[in-house]
């Protein structure tokens, strides 16, 4: 004997039905079958709506009355030969006729019973299986329609009838003469003591199923739905989750309790009994593997799967009145248990100061009631709190049997959750150690499951979600080089770089499923005003794990926004200067908040492009050496106009050079004030460890004032042109003295300068090419030989390069 039992969805058209019959030929051979089928798709709902609609006394239950009997006869109508059309017909309107007369009553009533209720819940696998079943005698010959109230018996609690096994069992051993081949027979509904029909609860279906194969020994019950196995997460809410192969029994058991929906926890247990296997399989896809249960299933893999449920209210009571006595808890349940509330989770403190209980959301003012009239006279003696209720609330619940033999487990879960800014309300962990339930808020039930199930499936694709501020010269090759690059990170590292949000200085654009980067010039162009606060509410309103905000701008309006977004566990990778070289307070709060919310805020471009000048920095005073002296040219921009400007050309034609191949800023003002470099020396001072404010930076200007404080920059080339002879002059000295002109940095003695220097072919500066940048570091460890780096210093492609590079060191830190 085969077991299978078909849903809703597996029976909701005639192309479905027909689907089932195709599936049930093939396995129709030496071994009897029995179908058990749900009422078609959606009917079930309709029904208690009729009912509802009625026992308020309203007509309109006769509307849906009128779509339920049209939906069957339809089918009907689809399924069989005319021929054969007009017997089933006749029935389908018999049972329809028997609804009606029920809801008239109840409509008369203006009341509905529970006993009421599951007679018109019933009809629903009445109709399907009646249908089901002469479709089915078109197929084959020997087709038998079983009436499950007179095998399954239960007891008068109707709307969740707990069934009499051992009388049950007796009855579907001498029911088991009257099979055929192909038994087709209704689930959800039973019989009670008093032979009215009884309802079998949420999922009865896939009970009634499960009982049958129980009883008649079968060799495996197979579960039809409309999808193809149990997932690793909900693929509604995590795009990544995959079926899950094999299952134990006790895993199928914590995950169908926690939201997976395909089967539900009554329906595993008599399996488990007799170790009868379970496949879980796909009625619109019957030749995918699908899910397979059974006793044991090793295969290394730690975490089966991850689950979640919605809707959910948490009560935290606590005083130090509960603290030692010993029925305080019982009282708790045997209150909520009076109300018919249901805890799903627990948790308790150590001290015994608090407990937290998990319910429904929809129970949470009548548990909060009950609890405080439990309780009154605690806590009017202030020995007891008044019971707080938390809603809006999810249960997120990890689910693996190997989870006892792996270290680790609970670490990486909170590790990957507090890196994604998710806070935990409540934890529970039994000790058998097969599941990890936590309590999150349910706007971030997505971002959580998301979070995790990339964490433990790593063989699944990572994503890492950018949102660009700036995109002028570095801005654009940044984004080239991120579609350049998407394809070989998906296929060698599986690493999504997906851009949700692009702003320039008035218009951005958001998708939250990435942003084409072939077109986003022309979707820029008519996107929404860009407000900078607004921005950031956006990135929070968004709410996607592994989140970079990429700052590409010069802007101080931008940098002022970095503590809030890392305060929203959100990584700011940036090549502008001004976060790193405000006050050194707000510097020291930067640094502060990239701990304390588990994010990083990288600026490793500050200083010379995509040169590793401060990670240099960083590993050397990690690692306990200390740093004494710094010397460094650190503008590739006046690296290059001293490396080009020969005295034949004029210096205003090489600094225009430079900013029409991108080596300067677009106003070269602040790269000839000396400024630029001030804050990188200031920034590589910090990061030394030493506290420096801006203005204690020295600095020598080697441009006229009057050249400097020009009102435009076009009137700045001008007066760098009357003033060509200033630049000469310089060079000339440069010449004189055998030396070559270079801006240097200098850190010693706790002091920081910058100034015009001449340097001779034995200094490090003499050979320096290009636009190149160059930094000498001396610490306790290099003190007669400076460690040095040294690289292109300047250029759209290097700078992208290296916020890529930081942006790679953001999503490596996420694993």
């Amino acid at each position: 004997m085969i077991v299978l039992k078909f849903g809703g969805t597996s029976v909701g058209t005639a192309d479905a039905i027909k689907k089932v019959g195709q599936i049930v030929l093939e396995k129709t051979g030496e071994r009897q079958l029995t179908a058990v089928v749900s009422a078609v798709g959606g009917v079930t709902n309709k029904l208690q709506k009729a009912a509802d609609l009625a026992s308020q006394g309203k007509d309109k239950y006769e509307l849906v009355l009128k779509d339920i009997e049209d939906q069957h006869l339809h089918l009907v109508r689809e399924l069989m030969p005319i021929k054969s059309q007009s017997g089933l017909l006749s029935h389908v309107k018999i049972l329809i006729n028997e609804l009606e007369e029920v809801l008239k009553s109840i409509s008369s009533l203006m009341e509905i019973s529970i006993r009421a209720n599951d007679y018109v819940l019933s009809f629903g696998e009445r109709l399907s299986s009646k249908i089901i079943y002469c479709y089915f005698q078109t197929l084959s010959e020997n087709v038998f329609l079983i009436d499950p109230t007179t095998i399954i018996k239960c007891d008068a609690n109707h709307g969740r009838g707990n069934v009499d096994l051992k009388k049950s069992e007796n009855l579907a051993s001498e029911y088991l003469k009257r099979l055929d081949t192909i038994n087709i027979c209704p689930g959800f509904i039973a019989g009670s003591p008093k032979k009215d029909i009884i309802t079998l609860g949420r999922g009865g279906s896939d009970y009634t199923a499960a009982l049958l194969a129980n009883f008649w020994d079968a060799d495996v019950l197979e579960i039809w739905t409309d999808v193809s196995g149990l997932m690793t997460a909900d693929p509604r809410l995590v795009s990544a989750s995959v079926v899950i192969p094999n299952l134990s029994y006790e895993e199928a058991l914590e995950l169908s309790h926690f939201g997976a929906k395909v089967i539900y926890p009554p329906s595993i247990q008599p399996a488990l009994e007799k170790e009868i296997p379970i496949l879980i399989k796909n009625t619109f896809a019957s030749g995918e593997q699908g899910t397979r249960i059974i006793k044991d299933w090793e295969d290394g893999q730690t975490i089966r799967g991850i689950s979640s449920i919605n809707s959910i209210a948490l009560l935290n009571l606590s005083g130090s009145g509960m603290v030692g006595i010993p029925n305080f808890s019982f009282r708790l349940f045997q209150a909520l248990s009076h109300e018919q509330i249901n805890v799903i989770l627990i948790t308790q403190a150590s001290s015994e100061h608090s407990i937290s209980v998990a319910i429904e959301s929809a129970d949470g003012k009548k548990a909060e009631k009950i609890i405080n009239q439990t309780f009154k006279s605690e806590i009017q003696q202030h020995r007891v709190n008044p019971v707080e209720v938390e809603i809006d609330l999810s249960i997120l619940a990890l689910v693996g049997t190997n989870m006892r033999n792996q270290v680790g487990v609970g670490g990486q879960l909170f590790s990957a959750l507090a890196r994604n800014g998710i806070s935990v309300k409540a934890i529970a962990q039994g000790s058998s150690e097969r599941n990890i339930s936590l309590v999150v808020a349910s706007s971030n039930v997505r971002k959580a499951l998301n979070t995790v199930h990339e964490s433990f499936f790593t063989e699944e694709q990572k994503k890492v979600n950018l949102f660009v501020v700036g995109v002028g010269h570095v801005g654009k090759a940044l984004l080239q080089q991120v579609a350049k690059q998407q394809e070989f990170l998906r296929s060698r590292y599986n690493l999504v770089l997906n851009v949700v949000a692009i702003a320039n200085s008035k218009k951005v654009i958001c998708d939250a499923n990435g942003i084409d980067l072939t077109k986003w010039e022309t979707l820029l162009e008519d996107g929404v005003t860009f407000k900078s606060k607004g921005f950031v509410s956006d990135i929070r309103t968004m709410n996607l794990r592994n989140s970079v905000f990429l700052d590409i701008t010069g802007s101080e309006q931008i940098a002022e926004l970095y503590l809030d977004v890392l305060k929203s566990s959100i990584s700011v990778v940036t090549p502008n200067k001004i976060g790193a070289t405000d006050t050194f307070s707000r510097y020291v709060d930067l640094k502060r908040a990239e701990r304390k919310y588990k994010t990083r805020f990288l600026f490793e471009t500050n200083v010379c492009a995509g040169l590793p000048v401060i990670s240099t920095l960083e590993d050397l005073v990690k690692s306990g050496d200390q740093i004494h002296r710094i010397e460094a040219v650190l503008s590739g921009t006046l690296n290059f106009l001293f490396n080009t400007y020969d005295g034949i050309r004029p210096f205003a034609e090489v600094v225009r050079q430079a900013r029409e191949e991108g080596y300067s800023e677009p106003d070269p003002r602040l790269d000839l004030s000396g400024e630029d470099v001030r804050r990188k020396i200031l920034i590589l001072t910090r990061e030394s460890g030493y506290e420096m404010e801006m203005e204690q930076v020295e600095s020598e200007s080697f441009v006229p004032d009057e050249s400097m404080s020009a009102d435009s920059v076009e009137t700045f080339f001008d007066s760098i042109e009357k003033h060509e002879g200033h630049f000469k002059q310089i060079l000339e000295k440069a010449k004189n003295a055998q030396a070559r002109i270079r801006y240097v940095a200098r850190f010693e003695n706790g002091k920081a300068s910058t100034k015009l220097e001449f340097v001779d072919s034995e200094h490090p500066f003499y050979h320096l090419d290009g636009k190149d940048n160059i930094v000498l570091f001396f610490t306790d460890r290099y003190q007669d030989q400076p460690l040095v780096v040294k690289g292109a210093g300047a250029g759209a492609q290097v700078t992208a390069s290296g916020i890529f590079a930081d942006i790679m060191k953001v999503a490596n830190a996420h694993d």
